[in-house]
């Protein structure tokens, strides 16, 4: 599932594939950017960047027009050389751009609008966001005051809420709490500064070492993995783990499905004991 470390590498292909690229063909199946095109077309502008934002895709073209995509549970954008065959069916586009040399489709994309660069500190799913993991200038400090602000939450809800960290998905919020050797359903008041403080810690090193790129590492393993290890079967230490041994101590994984969709947390109940205020 898309979390911050995907639509980071994603957006990273994309700078490297599109940036400074001519679009040449615009497609889509959202009536509010054809309308936008009709308008303001997209063929005869320059790709300016493709950045990510938390769990935001931005692609910004000339004239000061930025496309945001926001991939959810299924969405992916996939590139191949013009005339190509797609690896998923052309029912499943979303939004086509083509250049002289690549053609970038997103599938399955829920969410795609277009907005201007004046308007961009003023649009709210992206203003709102807290401070994301995988940012250059990461503010530490804000972090921790968002974090502080959600007292009375437990901390497996609030690693989600974008609000309060952009990047975390349900994946790494199970990941980051094991290495952190903190239950799931702690409330923020039973957390001290210091034990947020290594959250942080793990939350930047764990989404940091996840989109390194092949120059980067020495490792032949692919896929996302938090355990360090190179072996394909021991790719995350807890999540859809439940009920398997703890790769630590051998306990049986917990799981159960909490927040307002109902997400599954996985946790080692020794290696992560819960605390009580009382």
């Amino acid at each position: 599932m898309p979390e911050g470390d995907t639509i980071f590498r994603a957006a990273r292909t994309l700078h490297q594939l599109l940036a400074d690229g001519r679009v040449t063909r615009f497609e889509s199946t959202f009536p509010a950017l054809n309308r936008v095109n009709d308008d303001r077309p997209i063929a005869g502008r320059s790709i300016e960047s493709v950045a990510s934002r938390g769990k935001h895709l931005l692609i910004t073209f000339s004239g000061g027009l930025i496309l945001r995509t926001h991939m959810r549970m299924n969405g992916t954008w996939h590139v191949y050389p013009p005339g190509a065959r797609w690896k998923m069916p052309r029912r499943s586009m979303r939004v086509l751009l083509e250049t002289a040399d690549v053609v970038a489709v997103a599938f399955n994309v829920p969410v795609a609008e277009f907005i201007t660069i004046r308007d961009l500190a003023r649009h709210r799913p992206l203003a709102s966001l807290g401070p994301d993991l995988l940012d250059p200038d990461f503010d530490r400090a804000e972090a921790l005051r968002r974090l502080r602000a959600r007292s009375s939450a437990q901390i497996g809800d609030v690693l989600l809420d974008q609000r309060v960290l952009a990047g975390i998905g349900n994946v790494f919020k199970s990941e980051i709490l094991f290495l952190a050797r903190v239950h799931p359903f702690t409330s923020m008041d039973a957390l001290a500064d210091a034990v947020l403080d290594r959250l942080l810690n793990i939350g930047l090193d764990t989404l940091r070492a996840n989109v390194l790129s092949p120059a980067q590492t020495l490792s032949v393993a692919s896929g996302r993995r938090t355990t360090r290890s190179l072996d394909p079967r021991e790719k995350l230490w807890v999540y859809a783990r439940g009920g398997r041994p703890c790769r630590r101590c051998g306990t049986r994984i917990a799981s159960r499905a909490a927040g307002p969709d109902a997400r599954l947390t996985f946790w080692c109940p020794k290696c992560q004991p819960e605390v009580s205020l009382g």
